[in-house]
């Protein structure tokens, strides 16, 4: 038979090694999960913030808004408030507590500072995000014999050149030198203008070449 000091050996020796093995499981556990994301910094009142990067990438400075734009505007914990509006034909928005203003040639920020201005009547500190979520008042038409017709985004600098090329240039007999611009005048009246590709690109009457406006049709016949 086993002596008593010789068995009260083994069992010790036998827990040491238990305890060992768990130990080293739970430090390999440890060692695989992936670290915890960092919590949110938090306002006074507890509630996480917009982070000013997430505002700003959705905030363009350099977009003028215009008529027939949607506008999705966010008041910070203010859902009655926060809507998706329309630009009116004048330019105009209405929001609750804010009334009627002018969005129509303003940026987004711009805007932002001015709803945020009249809500401090009614709200401390508003936080307020304007984001354009259809640019329909900054697009110009391309039609005809070009790759891909359709409406495009205007940039500050387009000229008919540059829209020939967003089109994917010309398709097989295109009319390259009977190109023609429509224009909506302000008086509503519909003016046509002339452009001569060949010639422009051989350096004769670049004026041709016109910068482009919000809501021009360029026709490649």
């Amino acid at each position: 038979m086993t002596k008593p000091k010789t068995a009260h050996r083994i069992l010790s020796v036998l827990t040491i090694l238990v305890l060992v093995s768990i130990g080293a499981s739970a430090q390999s556990d440890s060692a695989s999960k992936p670290p915890v994301a960092p919590v949110a910094a938090t306002d006074k009142k507890g509630s996480n913030k917009p982070a000013e990067g997430t505002r700003a990438a959705h905030s363009d400075g350099s977009y003028v808004i215009g008529a027939n734009d949607v506008l999705a505007i966010n008041v910070w914990k203010e859902p009655d408030i926060s809507r998706s509006v329309p630009v009116r034909s004048d330019g105009k928005i209405s929001l609750p507590l804010v009334g009627e203003l002018q969005a129509g040639g303003q940026t987004p920020r711009q805007l932002e500072e001015e709803i945020t201005k009249r809500l401090q009547s009614y709200i401390s500190e508003p936080e307020v995000t304007v984001i354009v979520t259809d640019s329909k008042s900054q697009k110009i038409n391309i039609m005809g014999m070009v790759s891909r017709p359709g409406a495009y985004l205007l940039t500050s600098a387009t000229t008919v050149l540059d829209s020939i090329a967003m089109a994917g240039g010309f398709k097989d007999f295109a009319k390259q030198k009977s190109i023609y611009v429509l224009r909506q005048n302000a008086d509503g009246k519909q003016e046509r203008l002339s452009f001569n590709y060949k010639e422009v690109i051989k350096g004769k009457n670049p004026e041709q070449n016109i910068r482009l406006q919000a809501g021009d049709t360029v026709v490649v016949p």
